[in-house]
């Protein structure tokens, strides 16, 4: 499990000093923890380190330090080194741009530790936001970490307070997108910042944003577009399968992960591959028949699993204490499965298709029109673009003309929609969160109003990180790679319109064209998708009487989060409860769960 503990002091404070010096004999007293990087006021310390995957990067210039995986933007296609080096060309352009050559030459999944001039430590978050960053004070030092239970037993502290306000905002929005967690004095640094590591510091700087991306459009015909996404996506994927000598996909028999596979066997492997599949009872739950065409036609092994159908939410561990609540939803009872398949494989992680939905845009909406519209104006092409969008959004065509018009004209809120279908909250506090935005929602996000509205709901869905830790048994689990989440994929899809990704009408159409070739054909032309909303209700059914005593007797209720009565209808079992959102109450249970950790 790879971590990173980094702290800051002011030299001429004796009593922080003298601190630092404490939590240094600490950390060199144990034998996970390495010291990457020392100077008169900033140690960086480093565990779980894997040559190739996850390591350190030396500054020659002894002035900073980079953790984790980098890659060369501009190796040639298909090259990848394992053990990239920082040349002193490059460390001297890092240290003159204030990292921005890091975010412009380089991606990958890292954290940079650059400090300033005049010695004070600053942290570079990369643009994926791949590995967690989060800041706290203590004892007048300042603390950057990436597990928040590595800073506690360090310090020998309980968890900071709950921040009531963010828990409100965490069951509203369901993740914190902006600066502030839900602990009292724990703060995020957001991906693609160059922030000091003093919380009293200079405002944190973008060097990357997601939202610029989006703002630069990018005009290309249908085939430049799907050979750019193809060798893109592939040389992305590449990328990853370079750092590891065995790896586990997560082939469900979907578009994104049959197409992680295709990229993965357009040559021969560097990896050995073993695919993973998961069903449960259920047309939409069972995607073998589909897993199996795609390792069939890449020649490589697959493993089937039955979600576990007995499956109860006793037996999901005690989430870890963690800066924000984390989701249990997609890891019951595979989890576990999780991590007896990659120790038998041999393998340290697991990739997933993750984000490929809304990276390629699976989408049932008339948005690409009124894109297309504000790019373009009613030019010859505008009548093509309303078709393609009344068929992706299944309306008439003069109904996707006139959508295109109107919102074309209006200006959109990125949180439009947002916390009208919450059934278990008191409308007053869904109403107070909605109320201060700029707390908990990304800051690129509410300044892109500006956007065509199917690209602002493009960036919406792209510009939190998803999580790399799993909160619910981190020793035991095999490391997470997302590939469809690397830096120039995100950038070179955000660029591109929403009308070219969904031409024709179809959700992921530019990604089904350009890797037509390396998937079976029923999965290129595959309608349906798979989904696991009958496991998830029926594990909430099974678990009806461990739910009720989480949460009426729970820490939300008492606080006035939940409405009790509501949340008796829910978890009553009577039919009339069925409109009930059963992710809600997950959700809900997952953050009371979190809540118990931190108070025991």
């Amino acid at each position: 499990m790879f971590r990173y503990i980094a702290f800051n002091w002011a030299p001429q404070a004796e009593c922080q000093a003298s601190r630092a010096s404490e939590l240094e004999a600490t950390l060199s007293e144990s034998s996970c923890w390495y010291r990457a990087f020392a100077s008169n006021q900033l140690q960086v310390w480093v565990a779980g380190c894997s040559p190739g995957a996850n390591q350190i990067y030396e500054m020659p210039s002894g002035r900073g330090v980079v953790l984790g995986r980098l890659f060369r933007r501009h190796e040639a296609p298909g090259v990848t080194t394992r053990d990239l080096v920082i040349s002193i060309h490059e460390d001297a352009q890092v240290i003159e741009s204030d990292g921005r050559t890091l975010v412009e030459r380089f991606w990958g999944r890292w954290i940079a530790f650059l400090p300033s001039r005049t010695g004070e430590g600053r942290v570079l978050r990369d643009p994926s936001g791949a590995l967690p960053c989060y800041r706290m004070e203590s004892d007048g030092l300042t603390i950057v970490f990436s597990w928040l239970q590595d800073v506690l037993d360090l310090i020998r502290r309980p968890p900071p307070p709950p921040n009531w306000d963010a828990i409100a905002a965490t069951l509203v929005y369901r993740r914190l997108g902006a600066r502030e967690t839900a602990l009292e004095g724990v703060t995020q640094i957001l991906a693609g910042e160059l922030a000091g590591m003093a919380a009293a510091g200079p405002t944190p700087r973008a060097l990357w944003s997601a939202a610029e991306a989006a703002r630069a459009p990018i005009e290309l015909g249908l085939p430049e577009a799907a050979r750019l996404l193809r060798e893109t996506t592939t040389d992305c994927v590449r990328a990853w399968m370079s750092c590891y000598d065995d790896l586990v996909l997560r082939l469900s028999g979907g578009v994104d992960s049959a197409i992680l596979l295709g990229c993965l066997f357009v040559e021969p492997p560097t990896a050995n591959v073993c695919c993973l599949n998961y069903f449960s009872p259920g047309a939409e739950s069972d995607e073998r028949v589909y897993a199996r065409l795609a390792a069939s036609k890449a020649g490589c092994k697959l493993v089937e699993r039955n979600r576990d159908s007995a499956f109860h939410l006793s037996e999901l561990p005690a989430p870890g204490r963690t800066p924000v609540p984390g989701s249990y939803l997609g890891r019951m009872g595979s989890d576990r499965m999780d991590a007896e398949i990659t120790r038998a494989e041999g393998a340290p992680v697991l990739f997933t298709g993750a984000g490929g939905d809304q990276l390629f845009q699976e989408v049932r909406s008339t948005w690409p029109a009124a894109d297309y519209l504000q790019l373009h104006g009613p030019d010859l092409g505008f009548p093509r673009a309303v078709l393609d969008s009344a068929r992706l959004g299944r309306v008439s065509f003069w109904r996707a003309l006139r959508l295109a018009v109107r919102d074309r004209l209006a200006r959109h809120d990125p949180l439009e929609g947002i916390g009208q279908y919450i059934t278990l909250m008191p409308r007053d506090v869904v109403a107070g969160v909605l109320h201060q935005p700029g707390r908990f929602v990304h800051p690129g996000l509410l300044a892109a109003s500006d956007l065509p509205i199917g690209k602002l709901f493009h960036l919406s869905a792209l510009i939190c990180p998803f999580d790399y830790y799993n909160p619910y048994g981190p020793e035991t689990s095999p490391e997470l790679v997302h590939p469809l989440m690397s830096q120039p994929l995100q950038e070179l899809c955000l660029k591109l319109p929403t009308y070219v990704l969904t031409h024709g009408g179809r959700g992921r159409a530019l990604a089904r064209q350009a890797f037509a070739d390396r998937l079976p054909p029923e999965i290129a032309t595959r309608r349906s998708k798979g989904c696991t909303t009958d496991h998830v209700a029926d594990v909430l059914q099974r678990s009806l009487n461990l739910a009720r005593d989480l949460l009426l007797e729970g820490q939300l209720v008492r606080r006035g989060l939940l409405d009790r009565q509501r949340v008796e209808v829910a978890l009553s079992g009577r039919p009339c409860a069925d409109q009930t959102d059963v992710p809600e109450t997950h959700s809900c249970i997952g953050v009371e769960a979190w809540l118990r950790q931190i108070s025991a």
